[in-house]
């Protein structure tokens, strides 16, 4: 029997500047539990607004964001971003004076284990994302590629159920792109973790299960999620 969605989203609206801008108009759309979801669509359609709402980083205008069957208007948003999603964005946002293992140990904070334990967790992370030999560089030294590989690290330190990824290979070269989405498959396949990318790039959203476009601040192209997240879809 097929598992109810992780990520629903209902017409889905938010204005800006007191309604003369439509960021997004009705958005719809669902994800299922280890899918890897990317969403494209041209500059300003309103992909990284709905991705944003999604993180419970802004509220909607309307609409409803239901997430493992709560719905996000009834939550905290902090204990949210802490608890169930991980956020990696296009610049990285890491702490330039902190090494790799500290940038992944300050993202454990407040989530109750002890110093030992985060600091084995953030290496155990470190090397899941092939940086176990840079834990003590800091993110200036940092190759771009490494960088991000560091953010993925980072969102993963609190173990979320779901990762949402901003143009994560935006400002990378091909070969460091490409070692990224490698990562986030290995990720959904061997952690159970569901990804949701926004990319203007449509090669780059072609290493997804499944691609949703946008338009105007609509969901114009949505096939249904995949019966078994990981084995149809196209592949780079």
């Amino acid at each position: 029997m097929n598992e109810p969605p992780l990520i629903e989203v209902t017409d889905l609206v938010r204005l800006f500047d007191g309604g003369l801008i439509h960021a997004l108009d009705g958005a719809t759309m669902s994800v299922a539990p280890r899918e890897f979801v990317a969403i494209t669509g041209p500059s300003g359609c309103g992909k990284s607004t709905l991705l944003h709402l999604i993180a419970a980083l802004d509220t909607p205008t309307s609409g409803s964001i239901v997430v493992a069957g709560r719905d996000l208007r009834e939550i905290d948003g902090d204990t949210y971003r802490r608890s169930t999603v991980g956020l990696v964005f296009q610049l990285h946002h890491l702490l330039p004076h902190l090494n790799a293992l500290q940038n992944v140990e300050v993202a454990m904070f407040s989530n109750g284990l002890g110093h030992a334990e985060q600091r084995q967790r953030a290496h155990q992370l470190l090397e899941a994302v092939d940086l176990e030999d840079k834990s003590s560089t800091t993110p200036p030294r940092l190759a771009g590629g490494q960088r991000q590989r560091l953010a993925i690290a980072r969102a993963l330190a609190n173990e979320p159920r779901i990762i949402l990824a901003d143009e994560p290979t935006g400002s990378l070269d091909s070969e460091s792109a490409e070692h990224i989405l490698r990562l986030f498959r290995q990720l959904r396949n061997e952690r159970a973790v569901t990804i949701v990318m926004v990319t203007h790039d449509v090669q780059v959203a072609s290493a997804a299960d499944r691609l949703v476009s946008m338009r105007d601040g609509r969901v114009v192209g949505e096939p249904p999620p995949a019966t078994e997240p990981g084995m149809s879809g196209p592949r780079c």
